[in-house]
């Protein structure tokens, strides 16, 4: 462990932060998704469907107008108690009153995205073999981790495919809903469909895209989806 990792442990985490990771803890169903019509009756949809955290992902808005757009996430999550995730962005995740900041291994590192957010912000880690993974269960920076694509995605573009070896690894070394195993999701390509093959992994948590934002009725695939994880 670097000394700036051992650091990051030693500020106090506060109350509000302590019910953050409780939620996580709790997650199953974490979306994904771009700038669209009328945003906030579709994440009022989703959210009461069963989706437990929200990241924005949209490349190339300038800050002001990402900035503007998690805080109608933040306001429509706040009031289904889900968690907000802002995407990249370190300095958007200190000044917006997200609950989550993720990175990419290409990213901001978590140690220097937790000197810039302190203790109370979340930080996930997208991971895509098994040095990553590990290094993600070990890196005390990181409050959870994704693990894919499981398979090849659109919103991935030029990320080969993981497979479902990555995921059972992960299930082995990181048993979804053990005291003191840190929580992971599996993500790309992962809908209604391809869901049994994930949980057949060992996995419990998952990230969805198009399995949700391009539903007919999106409210209803979030609570399809969510019911096949909370009864797994």
């Amino acid at each position: 462990m670097t000394q700036d990792a051992g650091a990051a442990r030693s500020y106090a985490r506060s109350p509000g932060a302590e019910a953050r990771l409780v939620r996580l803890a709790d997650a199953r169903l974490y979306l994904c998704l771009g700038l669209r019509p009328a945003l906030p009756a579709f994440l009022d949809e989703v959210l009461a469907g069963g989706v437990d955290v929200v990241q924005l992902r949209e490349k190339g808005l300038e800050w002001q107008p990402e900035a503007d757009e998690l805080a109608v996430v933040r306001e429509a999550a706040q009031r289904r108690g889900a968690l907000v995730s802002a995407n990249d962005r370190a300095d958007l995740a200190a000044f917006t009153g997200v609950d989550v900041l993720h990175v990419g291994q290409h990213d901001i590192p978590p140690r220097l995205a937790r000197r810039l957010l302190g203790p109370d912000v979340l930080i996930g880690l997208s991971t895509h073999d098994p040095d990553q993974l590990a290094a993600a269960i070990e890196d005390p920076d990181v409050d959870y981790f994704c693990v894919g694509p499981v398979w090849a995605t659109p919103t991935k573009q030029g990320r080969a495919p993981v497979g479902l070896e990555l995921p059972r690894l992960a299930a082995r070394l990181a048993p979804p809903f053990t005291p003191g195993a840190k929580p992971w999701f599996v993500t790309g390509g992962v809908d209604i469909f391809t869901l049994d093959e994930v949980l057949d992994t060992g996995a419990r948590r998952v990230v969805v895209v198009r399995g949700i934002t391009q539903a007919e009725e999106p409210g209803s695939a979030a609570a399809a989806l969510a019911g096949r994880l909370r009864a797994a």
